[in-house]
C-alpha cells in the first residue's frame, strides 16, 4: 500500500474516531441520526413521534368549471420535475382549478410542510389574541416563560418572535449536522434547547430568520391556552376548514412537544384551506375563524429592517410578502413556505391560492424570495387566462 493511501486511511479512521468520541462526551446522539437519514425529506414524518390533529366533518373542495382542462406551458412542466414536485395544486374562486400530483404522491397524500408551519403557528398565536388567551403580542415573552426575565431576554416580546427579530444567539444552518438547527429537527429536547437561549442583539430591530422562534412561542401558547398545540390546531384550525384529512405534527420525542418551528404534515388539499382562510381575511364560509385584523397584521411589512438596514418589505408576522408581475400590474402576494420548496401562496387580486409540494428549489434569490416561486405563479396565471 502506497504511504499517501495509508496516512490518508489513517487520517479518515482518527477523524471518524474523534467525531465519535466528541458525539459521546457532549452528548449530541442526535447527530447519528441527522447522518443516517442524510438530512431532511418531506417524508421524514415517519421517522418521528407524532401527534394527531384531526378533522371533523370533511368536506371536498369544489372543483372549477375548468378543472385541469389546460395543459401547463413545457418549460413550467420541465421545472416542476426538475425540482422534484409532489403535488401542485391551484384554487380559483375557492375551487380547485389545476391539480397534479408525482412520484406516487396524491390528494390524501401527507408530507413535511417544514417551515410553513411556522405561518400556521402565527395563526394560532392569532387566535389565542382573538380569544384573550394573549392580551397582546407587545407582551414581554418573561411574561409567560420567567426564564426570560433576566437582562436582554427581557427586553423580548411575542412580536419580536413572530417578526423575526429576537436577535437570539442561534445560527440558522441546515447543513452542519452539529448546528441548532439540525438539533432541534434531529433531537428530542426542545425545551432543554430553548433553555440555552439569550438574547444578543436588540429585539424588534433586525430581520434575523430563526427557527427557534417558533420553539418559544411554542411554550408560550401552550402556557397560554392550557392544551397542546396539535389539539388547539385541530379544534381551530383543521375542524372548522373541514380539512379532508387527519393531519400530523411531528413531536421531539413520543409524547414530547410539537416541533412547532416545522414538520405539520398534510396534502396539497388541506394546506390550501389555509390559503383560502387568508384570501378572505379569516373567513370559512361566513364563519370568522381569526380575526380581519389578525389577518391584515400577519400580511403587513414588519416596521424593522434587514441585515443591510433596508426597511423589512417582505416579511409579516410569520408570512413572507412579495409581488408578481402580470399583463405589465404587479400584484400583492402572500405566503408561506419551507425549505425544501414547500409553498401555499395567496394571489387576493385574482381570487388565487397555488400550493406546491416537492423536495427541491431554486438556488437563485430574488431578494428574499427563491426565483422559482415567481414561475409556480406565472403557470398558472398564464394556462388559465387570468
Amino acid at each position: 500500500m502506497k504511504r499517501w493511501v495509508k496516512k490518508s486511511l489513517t487520517a479518515i479512521v482518527a477523524l471518524v474516531i474523534l467525531t465519535n468520541l466528541y458525539i459521546i462526551v457532549t452528548k449530541q446522539f442526535y447527530v447519528y441520526t441527522a447522518l443516517w437519514y442524510n438530512y431532511e425529506n418531506i417524508d421524514d414524518w415517519k421517522i418521528f413521534s407524532n401527534r394527531t390533529i384531526a378533522t371533523a366533518n370533511p368536506e371536498d373542495l369544489l372543483r372549477h368549471s375548468c378543472y385541469n382542462s389546460q395543459t401547463l406551458n413545457s418549460k413550467y412542466i420541465k421545472l416542476l420535475k426538475d425540482y422534484n414536485t409532489v403535488s401542485f395544486l391551484a384554487i380559483k374562486d375557492d375551487s380547485v382549478i389545476h391539480e397534479k400530483y408525482w412520484e406516487g404522491y396524491g390528494p390524501s397524500s401527507q408530507s413535511n410542510s417544514f417551515s410553513m408551519a411556522k405561518s400556521i403557528v402565527s395563526i394560532l398565536v392569532g387566535i389565542a389574541v382573538d380569544e384573550g388567551k394573549i392580551k397582546s403580542i407587545e407582551e414581554p415573552v418573561a411574561h409567560y416563560l420567567p426564564g426570560f426575565k433576566n437582562g436582554d431576554n427581557a427586553k423580548l416580546t411575542i412580536k419580536n418572535l413572530l417578526q423575526m427579530s429576537a436577535g437570539f444567539n442561534w445560527e440558522e444552518s441546515y447543513s452542519n449536522p452539529f448546528s441548532l438547527t439540525t438539533e432541534a429537527y434531529y433531537g428530542d429536547n426542545l425545551k432543554e434547547l430553548a433553555n440555552g437561549l439569550e438574547v444578543i442583539t436588540e429585539p424588534g430591530k433586525t430581520f434575523d430568520y430563526q427557527s427557534c422562534n417558533q420553539i418559544i412561542l411554542q411554550q408560550i401558547l401552550e402556557k397560554a391556552i392550557g392544551m397542546q398545540l396539535s389539539t388547539y390546531l385541530s379544534e381551530k384550525l383543521w375542524k372548522p376548514l373541514q380539512a379532508n384529512h387527519h393531519a400530523s405534527w411531528s413531536t421531539d420525542r413520543e409524547d414530547g412537544d410539537e416541533k412547532a418551528f416545522c414538520c405539520i404534515n398534510s396534502n396539497a388539499r388541506d394546506f390550501a384551506r389555509i390559503g383560502i382562510l387568508f384570501l378572505h381575511k379569516g373567513n370559512w364560509k361566513g364563519k370568522q375563524i381569526v380575526s380581519k385584523e389578525w389577518v391584515e397584521k400577519s400580511i403587513t411589512p414588519a416596521a424593522i429592517n434587514d441585515e443591510h438596514g433596508t426597511p423589512c418589505n417582505f416579511y409579516g408576522l410569520s408570512w413572507w410578502l412579495t409581488k408578481i408581475k402580470h399583463k405589465g400590474t404587479e400584484h400583492k402576494v402572500y405566503y408561506m413556505r419551507g425549505v425544501l420548496g414547500q409553498y401555499t401562496f395567496v394571489i387576493p387580486d385574482y381570487q388565487l391560492v397555488i400550493v406546491r409540494l416537492g423536495e427541491g428549489r431554486s438556488k437563485t434569490l430574488i431578494g428574499e424570495h427563491r426565483a422559482d416561486i415567481y414561475e409556480y405563479m406565472k403557470s398558472i396565471l398564464e394556462a388559465y387566462c387570468i
